[in-house]
């Protein structure tokens, strides 16, 4: 009995250590070098890093830790290998959709990031095929996708923690900083903004979205943003006929009012306005208003203004918005009359500025500007 036993107990603590084994070879533990990951969006392109952050600990960093040029790092099958551009896993820089760094197109996608400084302060960027080795050790030159050059910066002050950050952002590109040490490495990305959105617009109007009248409206009226007039008018007449959704509002008339004053043709661009007034709410035809008081089209935006108060039965914010383009005109005695008819229907929060807006035309003043 004994003897039979004795095995199962053996093959009883032998796989209770292999189980031990395993689960401590799976725990996850804090590492040295803390994990991270900023991100930045340029129009609608996410262009993300990730990477791990080493200390400077008081040690020479470049020339040091991080050594100059491509070197044999003791280890792996890389002979000139560059710095992983942080610490662990390689680097990554991501791109949702095609982007430009300095120059140089780079399809959509996650690329390791490596970097061989110099001691002149040029640094070589790598963008390599090979996103998942454990630091430059296996570096090969044959899976780089770009190769570009820019040059470092020396700092007053010292950055402890490595860090990546987009501190310089613009509507169409952003700078990418490493900081480490007295060095920055920036370099810049550009995003086609207007051609990736164009690209999706034209996208969605083929998918269950093209199948909504409001998708269409939206889409004329970025073209438009972007001084693609034809593009532009050609959207907003699907919008208005032609397809089972359509139907004429303000909102596609008012627009296409305007791709034809853009485009030289004021008499029809004039006809189609004054089709659009009536369909027109009290709120869109004010802010109609407003954005031609902007552009400085005083006597466009009485109209407008007029329009509102007539086919609104002067609803909020009609009169106000009369009295506003009044000012504005240096119509001081109109735009009074037109203050006070505002009626039981303005919002509580709007009351006591009037009371000011009356003082100011009282003296004169255009209530307008600030």
């Amino acid at each position: 009995m004994k003897k039979q036993i004795m095995p199962f107990l053996t093959l009883t603590i032998f796989l209770t250590l292999f189980t031990m084994s395993n689960l401590g070879a799976q725990i996850t533990t804090p590492a040295k070098s803390p994990e991270a990951e900023v991100s930045q969006r340029v129009g609608i392109t996410d262009i993300t890093i990730h990477y791990n952050r080493p200390f400077v600990k008081g040690r020479k960093i470049w020339g040091g830790l991080v050594p100059y040029g491509f070197n044999y790092l003791g280890f792996g099958t890389s002979k000139a290998a560059p710095w992983r551009a942080g610490s662990d896993y390689n680097t990554t820089i991501s791109f949702t959709h095609e982007v430009s760094i300095q120059g140089n197109k780079v399809p959509a996608g996650k690329y390791a990031l490596f970097m061989a400084p110099e001691k002149n302060g040029e640094v070589t960027i790598i963008l390599s095929s090979n996103t998942t080795s454990w630091g430059s050790y296996f570096y090969d030159e044959k899976e780089d996708v770009l190769r570009f050059n820019v040059t470092s910066q020396d700092k007053s002050t010292s950055t402890e923690l490595l860090t990546y950050s987009f501190d310089t952002v613009k509507p169409t590109s952003a700078t990418a900083s490493l900081n480490w040490g007295t060095k920055e490495i920036p370099f810049t990305i550009d995003v086609a903004v207007n051609e990736i959105v164009m690209k999706g617009i034209r996208n969605d109007l083929r998918n269950p979205k093209g199948f909504q009248q409001s998708t269409w409206d939206a889409a004329a009226n970025y073209a438009f943003s972007i001084g693609q007039l034809e593009q532009a008018l050609e959207w907003v007449n699907a919008s208005i006929e032609g397809n089972f959704f359509s139907k004429e509002t303000f909102s596609n008339l008012s627009l296409k009012s305007q791709i034809l004053e853009k485009q030289g043709n004021t008499t029809e661009a004039n006809e189609i306005l004054q089709k659009s007034l009536p369909l027109g709410s009290p709120d869109e035809l004010y802010r109609l208003g407003i954005g031609l008081i902007t552009d400085g089209q005083l006597d466009k935006a009485l109209e407008i203004m007029k329009a509102n108060v007539k086919y609104n039965k002067g609803a909020f914010p009609s009169h106000y918005g009369l009295a506003r383009v009044y000012s504005a005109k240096k119509d001081f005695k109109n735009a009074l009359k037109a203050l006070e008819k505002t009626g039981d229907d303005t919002p509580e929060h709007f009351k006591p500025r009037f009371k000011q807006y009356k003082e100011r035309l009282q003296k004169k003043e255009d209530f307008n500007s600030k």
